[in-house]
């Protein structure tokens, strides 16, 4: 079977590569840019086409053709496969979250959905199978030590274990047995234009599960109980399973979890409640807690390749993916947490014009916040706002001239927040941190080039 993926380097459309690479397919793919994950596709054997697509890309004899969601319809590669399949009606063509919805039927599926903490919570989901041998298949949207520095792994059991996006209804193309749900928050307005429209997308999704399926739910959080407790029941309450903070496991989990912050205590009781729904023995699954170090941008502690001090050391420095206001401000708190007294400048690059745009006053309230000293500390010392990271096929000219960073820091109006262009970052820093001081690097864009390990 041949394979060629259009997008092939995003964290997500990269792992099911990386399943038919695993099933001995034939793959090719491209994207604009090179990357670490694009590197080890090549590696594992994928065919890797980089820069402008292009027609000749896609071969006569493909069989099947994934596109990313965030390729446009005048991909001259997406026109060559519509014009092949004129030729040739067997070929398939697929958007990455329809060809995974494919899979999700022939598996035991585990989804897990909501705002925040999909990553971590699928990791340590993952992590807890793996140490039961249960030995499931994943496919996740970060990557893992554990899985060989990669974003997927191929098990051998009938369990498949996702991460479920919201953004355009993509997880309306799966149908899971089991659904972890972490949170709902207003976030793609783009697209679901306000709350009351993403309420309605999960909805939907819950009604994906199967007959018997269970769902997994946040207890603690405001609107799941609206979508679940509401006169118009998507699903029988007998069929759900909460957790919350209120446990008392969450106090044995502060103490063994390696990761700071609340928002991963959360994240670590959905996993223990998936550990229980699948009667795997606590103390499997508190083992498989306590052992998780993180994940790549995930609170990923580094050491810098920023010559700050005069004796040459390495400044300490946390990559993490945050970009919504929420997931920024539960990060700080980690950070001030785990590092109490230390001095702690933040770079923020923020993602997505429309994003920005949307959630403008939420951005502009948390990093008030995070720059006001309480008992004579504050979460960051400083804060550096950076371009905004422009993202392909999913910017509105018209939202794009109207927010910038600039005008972020201006609104935020607080002496520790500056605005930098992403080409003087690493020359500020140099001249203005110490070694002593904690650097974090945040984002979901390529704002963590900027760093790599020693």
């Amino acid at each position: 079977m041949k394979v060629h993926f259009i997008g092939i380097g995003g964290i997500g459309i990269s792992a099911l590569a990386q399943y038919y690479l695993a099933n001995k397919a034939s793959v090719s793919g491209s994207d604009l840019a090179s990357s670490e994950i694009t590197k080890l596709l090549a590696k594992k054997g994928a065919k890797i086409f980089i820069g402008k697509q292009k027609e000749k890309n896609v071969k006569q004899d493909v069989d099947l053709i994934i596109y990313s969601p965030a390729v446009s319809k005048d991909n001259p590669e997406i026109k060559k496969a519509y014009a092949l399949k004129k030729q040739n009606n067997k070929i398939q063509i697929l958007s990455y979250p329809q060809a995974l919805g494919i899979l999700t039927k022939k598996y035991s599926t585990i989804a897990v959905a909501g705002t925040h903490g999909k990553s971590t919570t699928t990791a340590m989901i993952s992590l807890i199978m793996k140490k039961a041998k249960l030995d499931p298949t994943v496919i996740i949207g970060t990557k893992l030590k554990e899985f060989n520095n990669s974003n997927f792994k191929m098990g051998k059991s009938k369990y498949l274990v996702i991460e479920a996006c919201e953004h355009q209804e993509s997880f309306l193309n799966y149908w899971p047995e089991i659904i972890i749900l972490t949170n709902i928050e207003r976030e793609h307005l783009d697209f679901y234009k306000n709350l009351k429209n993403e309420l309605l997308g999960f909805k939907k999704f819950i009604g994906h599960l199967s007959e018997k399926g269970i769902l997994i739910a946040n207890k603690d959080d405001k609107n799941i109980k609206k979508i679940l407790e509401g006169k118009d029941k998507v699903i029988d309450l007998k069929r759900v399973k909460w957790f919350s903070l209120k446990q008392k496991e969450s106090v044995e989990l502060k103490k063994k979890l390696k990761i700071p912050g609340e928002h991963n205590i959360c994240n670590a009781l959905a996993a223990l409640a998936l550990g229980r729904t699948l009667k795997i023995n606590d103390k499997i699954s508190y083992k498989a807690l306590s052992e998780y170090k993180g994940s790549w941008r995930r609170f990923e502690i580094l050491k810098t390749n920023l010559s700050i001090s005069k004796n040459k050391k390495k400044i300490v420095t946390i990559s993490d993916y945050a970009h919504h206001p929420t997931e920024i401000i539960a990060t700080l708190k980690g950070a001030r947490e785990k590092f109490k007294n230390k001095k702690i400048c933040c770079v923020f690059q923020p993602h997505q014009c429309q994003r920005t745009f949307y959630l403008f006053k939420d951005f502009v309230k948390i990093f008030k916040e995070a720059t006001k000293k309480r008992g004579g500390k504050a979460l960051i010392d400083c804060l550096i706002i950076t371009d905004i990271f422009d993202v392909a096929g999913r910017e509105n000219l018209s939202i794009k001239k109207k927010v910038n960073a600039k005008k972020l820091v201006e609104e935020i109006n607080r002496k520790e927040v500056i605005y930098l262009k992403k080409e003087n970052l690493k020359q500020f820093l140099q001249k203005n941190l110490r070694a002593d001081q904690i650097l974090i690097i945040m984002g979901a864009g390529d704002i963590y080039k900027l760093i790599y390990k020693k």
